[in-house]
């Protein structure tokens, strides 16, 4: 009841940025601790025995974990977006858990030895220790698509709801529940699990009560939900037919899949740039530094999908709160790579030795605008999800990922430059691209008086 009575006061009065910034802080934290998520339980496995072996097998199942759930990372602004009564709320539940499943039934063909082996063993060519390893973890890892997929299209139902507290309060709780299980497993186990297997577990049971936390927290929604007939609704179509419904998400999907995409591709490069080693080992702590303001612009997303309002009421409220934020990031990174305090978080804080934060020095410099473009991004593609226009969104993320391909190729075989700062560069051009590819079709959207959002 609280949330509906909050959602119609929204509509009803002038958004202010004071309720703009207590409605996104909470996304904001939920960002910056999912962001801490890897490395903590990096921190974790390399403190438990055979380090190295069982961080590599760690880092390839999640990454396998993360690349097979991709396509439902856009269930929550799709829920924000969406759903508004019985109709919507049965229509998209039964998309995200057919999604949920056809995901959690690839992750199982991988699982399959034939399908393992060639990929761990002959594509990849991982040790035999490590590819064991990964295939225990990959297998702990089975409930994490299903259980993400619930608890995004969940976690839409309470920003939609302006309940976004909850959100927050679930990640933490998350984080908590991946602690201590993670202790458990290594302290009371009666057989020796490996760190690999213990990171895994802690993961796997993390984002299972993390979706149970959900469904409790949205259980009141629910139930005004299943109350509210689309036959008294102000709007009346047909994008809940499972057609409409795909057509609507699978740009959303493909979206996700291509952008993690990129880590891959610059990987790849990297090992055929100048100064190789040094760059593939700078990278990660570029890449973790600068992602701490790129996760705060891209928390702004949700808030973006959910507060526009009927006709896009609110934008010049949210498009000035944008800008505060874009100000806000770029000048917090760039006051960490323009500084002395650079070689501080560099050396004292990332651990790197001074020969090595020299080369992730220029990298962090010309990355030092991207968070206003994350900023950006958010601001575009909420506007886009919000009015149902999704296509464009996958369009540009495509054509980013080729400038990054582009430049990475043109900088290190032509220009001859190091490799971490070649990635920088094709990383900040790619998304320059991006945000200019969006730009007619937002404006479009937003000079259009169709109003049926």
């Amino acid at each position: 009841m609280v949330g509906q009575v909050k959602s119609e006061n929204v509509s009803q009065l002038r958004l202010t940025y004071r309720q703009i910034f207590k409605f996104w802080i909470p996304l904001a934290g939920t960002w910056l601790m999912m962001a801490i998520e890897g490395p903590y339980l990096a921190a974790i496995i390399a403190r438990l025995p055979e380090p190295t072996i069982n961080l590599a097998a760690f880092g390839v199942a999640f990454a396998f974990a993360v690349i097979i759930e991709s396509p439902v990372i856009m269930l929550m602004s799709a829920s924000t977006a969406l759903v508004e009564d019985r109709q919507s709320f049965l229509a998209l539940r039964r998309f995200a858990y057919g999604l949920g499943a056809a995901l959690t039934a690839v992750q199982i063909v991988v699982l399959t030895p034939t399908v393992f082996n060639f990929v761990t063993r002959d594509v990849l060519a991982l040790p035999s220790e490590v590819a064991r390893l990964t295939h225990g973890g990959l297998a702990l890892l089975l409930p994490w698509t299903s259980a993400i997929a619930y608890r995004r299209f969940r976690q839409g139902l309470l920003i939609r709801h302006h309940l976004t507290r909850r959100v927050a309060y679930g990640t933490g709780l998350r984080l908590l529940t991946m602690s201590v299980t993670a202790f458990v497993a290594f302290r009371f186990s009666p057989i020796n699990i490996s760190g690999a297997h213990i990171g895994a577990l802690a993961l796997s049971v993390g984002v299972v009560v993390e979706a149970l936390a959900s469904r409790l927290m949205t259980s009141s929604i629910v139930s005004l939900l299943m109350e509210r007939d689309r036959a008294t609704a102000h709007r009346v179509d047909t994008t809940f037919h499972l057609p409409n419904l795909a057509r609507f998400y699978m740009p959303l999907a493909l979206t996700s899949v291509l952008a993690l995409a990129i880590q891959p591709l610059v990987t790849f490069f990297m090992g055929q740039s100048r100064h190789a080693l040094e760059s593939l080992a700078v990278l990660p702590v570029v890449h973790g530094v600068t992602f701490i303001f790129r996760a705060i612009g891209l928390s702004y997303l949700e808030v973006v999908v959910a507060l526009l309002g009927q006709g896009r009421k609110y934008f010049s409220q949210i498009r000035n709160f944008a800008v505060l934020i874009s100000a806000a990031t770029v000048l917090g990174l760039a006051v960490i790579a323009y500084t002395p305090l650079s070689l501080v978080w560099l050396t004292d804080v990332s651990g790197l030795t001074p020969e090595l934060a020299n080369f992730a020095l220029s990298p962090m410099k010309i990355l030092a605008l991207f968070p206003a473009l994350s900023v950006l991004l958010s601001l575009q593609r909420g506007t886009l999800i919000h009015s149902h226009r999704t296509p464009p969104i996958t369009r540009a993320t495509l054509l980013e990922v080729i400038t990054v391909s582009i430049v990475l190729a043109v900088g290190i075989h032509i220009f001859d430059l190091i490799g971490a700062t070649a990635a920088a560069l094709a990383i900040l051009s790619g998304r320059i691209v991006g945000n200019a590819w969006l730009t007619p079709a937002w404006i479009n959207v937003l000079r259009s008086e169709d109003h049926r959002d």
